[in-house]
């Protein structure tokens, strides 16, 4: 008996982006956010995925699909260490590491409940605080700090 190598191949995409090293535990948050859910492109997605940096680890290729800057933040404050390839015929030609920004603009809720954005039409801002590998943000208006654990994504009706 010949002993063989089994291996099951995700099909390449020819052009469109992979979302790499997710944590396996916000694949399904990043689907979320991304609405991928009314996504008609072709979407391919694993989870719980052998990892050496994560453990276990997320990823989704979305063919034919590039994203916009505010939604890559979005994916930055839920999945910081993740990584973007973008493709052009089958190729990959461009590798972001995405980082969340110092300022987060319109895309985080303040955890207060008594703060003003949560009452008010008013844009919510963060400074973003790193401090020992955690990232946490500060409310520009109520001060109130909001850890990156607990953050609730502001979810634009497009």
């Amino acid at each position: 008996m010949e002993n063989q190598s089994k291996e099951l191949k995700v099909s390449a995409i020819k052009n469109g982006t992979v979302l790499d090293h997710i944590p396996a535990d916000q694949l399904f948050r990043v689907i979320d956010i991304l609405k991928l859910y009314n996504c008609r492109n072709q979407i391919t997605f694993g989870t719980n995925l052998d990892s050496k940096q994560l453990g276990k680890k997320g990823i989704i290729k979305i063919a034919d699909r590039y994203f916009r800057d505010d939604e890559i933040n979005k994916i930055a404050i839920i999945a910081p260490q993740a990584k973007i390839n973008i493709i052009k015929d089958f190729e990959v030609i461009e590798k972001k590491i995405i980082s969340v920004p110092d300022e987060i603009t319109g895309i985080i809720r303040c955890d207060n409940p008594n703060c003003v954005t949560n009452h008010q039409p008013i844009t919510t801002k963060f400074k973003t605080i790193r401090k020992e590998g955690h990232v946490s943000f500060l409310c520009n208006y109520c001060e109130k700090i909001t850890d990156g654990d607990n953050i609730t994504i502001i979810q634009n009706n497009e």
